[in-house]
C-alpha cells in the first residue's frame, strides 16, 4: 500500500504556539526618506535599536538597519550627513501579528533578513527580529520536548488518546497511537469494525 504524504503535525490545542505579537518590539521607531544617515544613527542610538523604519505619509516604505549604515555609508567613506535614508534603505518584509514565530523564522530565513515589520489590521505595529525569535526558542524546545515525551508515553500517561494527523493516511484522529516511530489512527492499525 503506497504511503500518503505526511502532513505536518498540527494540534489545535497545542500550548507551545507563540505568536509574533507576543515577542514583537513596539512601538516602531521611524524616520523620513529624506533624513540623513547621521540622524538615523543618532535615533538608533537614542532608542537602542538596530533598525529604523522609513515612512512616507505614515506608510512604511523601507527599513534602514545598522548593516545598511555600515555597507551603504561607512565603507564608502562618505559623510553620514550627505547620504539620505532613501538611498540605502531596503524593502520592509512584513508578517501578520497573528502568525506564529515559526512562520516568522521561515520568512526571515527564506529572505535572508534579520527583521520583519509586524502588521495588524493593515497597520505597522511592531518589529520582530531574528534575535527575538531565538530568545524564545530554548523555552519552546523544552515545552515541545516534554509534550513529545508525553505523546510517546515516556512521561506521565500512556500514549493512547492522542489527537493529531495520522502519519499513514494523513487524516485527523483522536485515537492516535505511537509505534515504530510513527503515529497511526485506529483505521490504519486495523482496529475499526466495518
Amino acid at each position: 500500500m503506497p504511503r500518503k504524504q505526511v502532513r505536518e503535525h498540527v494540534d489545535a490545542n497545542m500550548t507551545t504556539r507563540v505568536f509574533v505579537r507576543d515577542v514583537m518590539n513596539s512601538p516602531v521607531i521611524s524616520a523620513n526618506p529624506e533624513d540623513n544617515l547621521k540622524d538615523i544613527a543618532l535615533k538608533m542610538s537614542d532608542h537602542r535599536v538596530g533598525s529604523i523604519v522609513i515612512t512616507k505619509n505614515e506608510l512604511p516604505t523601507g527599513i534602514v538597519t545598522d548593516w545598511d549604515i555600515v555597507s551603504g555609508g561607512v565603507v564608502k567613506d562618505i559623510k553620514p550627513g550627505l547620504i539620505k535614508a532613501s538611498e540605502i534603505m531596503q524593502p520592509l518584509h512584513t508578517i501578520e501579528s497573528e502568525e506564529t514565530i515559526t512562520e516568522a523564522a521561515r520568512i526571515l530565513r527564506k529572505n535572508n533578513i534579520k527583521r520583519l515589520g509586524v502588521v495588524y489590521k493593515g497597520r505597522l505595529v511592531g518589529i520582530i527580529s531574528a534575535s527575538d525569535v531565538i530568545a524564545v526558542t530554548p523555552e519552546l524546545v523544552d515545552v515541545v520536548s516534554e509534550k513529545a515525551g508525553i505523546i510517546r508515553g515516556e512521561i506521565g500517561r500512556p500514549a493512547s488518546n492522542i489527537s493529531g494527523y495520522c502519519d499513514e493516511c494523513g487524516e485527523w484522529s483522536d485515537m492516535l497511537m505511537y509505534s515504530e516511530g510513527i503515529f497511526t489512527c485506529e483505521e490504519c492499525r486495523g482496529e475499526t469494525s466495518q
